[in-house]
C-alpha cells in the first residue's frame, strides 16, 4: 500500500491544476498522505520528496520530464496523467485517473525502468553544473542566429562524423519518439539501453542515424564561430562557445515508471499516438 504520494502539475494548464487537486483530495480521503507542487518548482518539489512512494505527473510528456529530474538521483517511480496532446510517456488519461488510482494504491502496477543519458559540458559554466542527466535527449544545436553549426562527433575516442547542420540529437530509447523522431530517427523499444545519434537537417554531410550501445561514449565538439546551445530534455538550456565539448554516455541513473496497463499496450498506443489520436 502506498503511503505518501507527490503530485506535480503543469502550472500553465488550468485543467492540470484542477485535476491535481482532485487527485489529492481523493488520496486524502483514502488515508494517503499527498503533497502538491508545480513541476516547474524543482527545488521545492525535491524538498518534499523524502519518503514519497510515488509521483503523479499531471500534464503531458514535458511535465514527466521535469518530474524525472525532480526524482533524481533517487528511485521514486512516476505515473503520468495525460492532459497533453500525445503523452508517449504518460500512463493514464485524465478521465481514467480516478478509476485506476485505487489499483495503483493496492500495489497492482508494474515497474517500467528507462535508461537515461549523462552529459558533461567542458569547459563547464562556473555559474552552474557542468553535468546533466536526460531521460529524453541531449541536443547541441544552433543558437538564435539561423546559421548552421559544425560539430565533430567521435565515439569511444574515434572520429565518426563531421556534421554541418542545424544540430545533433543524442536520444535515449524513451526520447526516440520525441524530437529524434521528428528529425528522421527510428523508434527504439522503450526499455532498450541503446541510444541514438541523429543529425538535424544536415547540409552536405551525412544524414543517417547511428544506433549506439549502452557502453558507447560520444563526444560532440563544436567548431563554429556562431553561438550554439546545449538543451537537455527540452527545459535545461546552456549557451555553448566555439570549442565546447559535450561528452554523452549512459547515465548511472534511471527513471522508473509505475504502470497499470499491460506492457503490450505500448505498440497499440504507439500507433494511435502517431496518428494523432489519444
Amino acid at each position: 500500500m502506498l503511503q505518501k504520494i507527490g503530485i506535480l502539475y503543469h502550472p500553465m494548464v488550468k485543467a492540470a491544476h484542477t485535476k491535481a487537486k482532485q487527485l489529492r483530495d481523493f488520496l486524502v480521503s483514502q488515508g494517503v498522505s499527498a503533497w502538491l507542487c508545480s513541476a516547474w518548482e524543482e527545488g521545492e518539489a525535491r524538498s518534499r520528496l523524502d519518503g514519497t512512494d510515488l509521483i503523479l505527473s499531471v500534464g503531458g510528456d514535458g511535465t514527466i520530464l521535469r518530474a524525472a529530474h525532480v526524482a533524481l538521483p533517487g528511485t521514486t517511480p512516476i505515473t503520468g496523467v495525460n492532459l497533453g496532446r500525445l503523452g508517449f510517456m504518460t500512463e493514464l488519461s485524465a478521465d481514467e485517473a480516478l478509476e485506476m488510482l485505487p489499483s495503483l494504491l493496492a500495489g497492482k502496477g508494474w515497474i517500467d525502468e528507462r535508461a537515461m543519458l549523462e552529459a558533461e559540458l567542458s569547459p563547464a559554466d562556473p555559474k552552474s553544473s557542468g553535468t546533466f542527466h536526460a531521460l529524453n535527449d541531449v541536443v547541441v544545436a544552433r543558437g538564435a542566429v539561423a546559421r548552421l553549426v559544425q560539430i565533430e562527433a567521435s565515439v569511444n575516442g574515434q572520429h565518426l562524423i563531421s556534421y554541418k547542420a542545424d544540430g545533433v540529437i543524442v536520444a535515449t530509447a524513451t526520447g526516440s519518439t520525441g524530437y529524434s523522431l521528428a528529425a528522421g530517427g527510428p523508434i527504439l523499444y522503450p526499455r532498450s539501453s541503446d541510444f541514438l545519434l541523429v543529425p538535424i537537417t544536415p547540409h552536405l554531410s551525412p544524414a543517417y542515424t547511428v544506433v549506439l550501445p549502452a557502453t558507447a561514449v560520444v563526444q560532440l565538439r563544436l567548431t563554429t564561430v556562431h553561438q550554439a546551445t546545449l538543451s537537455v530534455d527540452g527545459h535545461i538550456s546552456r549557451p555553448l562557445p566555439d570549442g565546447a565539448t559535450i561528452t554523452v554516455k549512459h547515465s548511472p541513473n534511471t527513471t522508473r515508471f509505475l504502470r497499470i496497463h499491460p506492457e503490450t499496450d505500448f505498440y497499440r498506443s504507439l500507433e494511435q499516438k502517431l496518428k494523432g489520436k489519444r
